[in-house]
């Protein structure tokens, strides 16, 4: 059986999996980061897994 390298969540909080910004691969419990907004274009977005918000010390945006 596979070891989880991530983080588990608490009962009850959501979890995601999609593409961490950080370390260019897809991961389980991404969450939000940054939000870069352009006015003439499309915007770019920042997800994190667990690993990489812990590593790099990264405060979720609905956390801030």
């Amino acid at each position: 059986m596979a070891e989880r390298t991530q983080d588990q969540a608490a009962e009850g909080t959501p979890t995601s999996y999609g593409f961490c910004s950080w370390h260019q691969r897809f991961a389980e419990d991404v969450r939000l980061i940054d939000v870069i907004e352009q006015g003439s274009g499309s915007g770019h977005v920042h997800y994190a897994c667990g690993p990489c918000r812990k590593t790099h010390r990264l405060v979720p945006y609905a956390d801030r």
